[in-house]
């Protein structure tokens, strides 16, 4: 991925071939082996790095800040001073794994911005290398040493510069490894993939047996072709080809999760249930509670209000861990749907849909310590008609 980024976007591929040593790592652009000085004079080799604001996964675009960072001391001049000129804030900026730039830069060319990444990248290099040389005339950060390609195992077909940009990806890294499953894709599961999708989980698992009719894409995220729907394909063979643009590790399980086959949810790390049957609720989450795996259950009711032509919708989440397992019972139906249900006649609620998979996803992140957790709720209820959130705490 790396090297492909390089070769193919001119502003790095000339970085690179001028002798600079190029690495992209975790949305990030580095340049190592930066020669600079301490007070005394000493000379060091440190990194500049910056953000990395791409046109496509192959090419760059201009770059999205002038501000860069540096992994090392802070560079001096050659008379023992700060290099003031470029001085900015103090880290440790915690870009990621191995990855955390002691102090940012700032020096903003006059034209107001850097046309692309090798004048960026110059012109900072310029400034600290320019007081090294003085002192030590054979520094030279061109040194034409190959820097090994980062084989990131990321589960992501392209760079995920929306952490990067935004600082964020120690802390996204804390998804990474967990393999989800998701149970039933008629509505909210799908919306549910579609959040789940854009973290650093390693395997997305999807579990439904039934096909992808054309009701079923006004309630899923994204917008399904003419063709798509003439193929006849399962909602997980759908699903899988949709998002395998974007990321590995979305696995199809053309299945529904009964009694006979609900023992494989034991090998996931997490389980979103987002099934509108009864007899498979309870089959589900009976086997769920018998062991440690944490796990959300989502549910939706709408209603007509008689006289208005009008509907009011709720969304609820459960979650449940090994430790808060008593309350599952008391708010969630393990009850089959009558079958003059409005939400089993397919009504076009996508709204809904998504608003209960945002809600389910963000209880997950909190349960994972991505977002910050102060109320300890294990189960919520969105009301549209009152457009309001009631949590209910579980105490231990």
């Amino acid at each position: 991925m790396s090297r492909l980024l390089i070769s193919r976007s001119p502003d790095l591929k000339r970085l690179h071939d001028a002798g600079y040593e190029v690495e992209v790592r975790a949305g990030y652009l580095l340049v190592h082996s930066v020669p600079y000085l301490d007070p005394a004079g000493g000379l060091h080799l440190g990194t500049l790095a910056s953000e990395l604001t791409l046109e496509s996964p192959e090419k760059t675009a201009a770059p999205g800040t002038h501000v860069a960072y540096f992994v090392g001391d802070f560079p001096h001049n050659v008379d023992g001073t700060r290099i003031t000129a470029i001085e900015h804030g103090t880290g440790p900026y915690q870009w990621a794994e191995g990855l955390a730039p002691n102090f940012s830069f700032s020096n903003k060319p006059r034209s107001g911005g850097f046309t692309d990444y090798y004048d960026k990248m110059v012109s900072y290099i310029n400034v600290i290398w320019h007081q090294a040389k003085a002192r030590h005339p054979a520094c030279d950060p061109k040194t034409f040493r190959l820097v090994d390609s980062f084989e990131s195992d990321s589960a992501f077909q392209y760079e995920d510069t929306a952490s990067s940009r935004a600082g964020i990806q120690v802390l996204a890294q804390r998804l990474r490894g967990q393999k989800i499953a998701i149970v039933g894709l008629g509505g909210t599961g799908a919306y549910i993939l579609d959040l789940v999708a854009k973290t650093h989980v390693s395997e997305v698992h999807l579990f439904d047996g039934d096909k992808f009719r054309q009701h079923n894409a006004f309630r899923a995220p994204g917008a399904a072709s003419r063709a798509d729907l003439e193929r006849g394909l399962s909602k997980v063979g759908y699903l899988v080809e949709k998002y395998a643009p974007m990321r590995r590790g979305i696995i199809g399980h053309e299945e529904f999760v009964t009694e006979a086959n609900v023992a494989q949810l034991a090998q996931f790390s997490f389980v979103f249930v987002c099934v509108d049957s009864g007899s498979a609720r309870r089959a589900i989450l009976n086997f769920l509670r018998s062991t440690a795996v944490p796990f959300i259950d989502v549910g939706m009711d709408v209603q007509a209000v008689d006289g208005t032509g009008q509907l009011w919708g709720t969304c609820r989440v459960t979650a449940s861990t090994a430790e808060t397992r008593d309350h599952v019972a008391s708010r969630v139906s393990m009850a089959d749907r009558e079958g003059d249900d409005l939400y089993r006649s397919n009504i076009q609620i996508a709204e809904l849909n998504a608003m209960n998979a945002v809600l389910a996803v963000l209880r997950w992140k909190r349960m994972c310590g991505y977002l910050l957790d102060d109320s300890g709720d294990h189960d919520c209820t969105f009301t549209s008609s009152l457009n309001r959130i009631v949590n209910s705490e579980v105490r231990l």
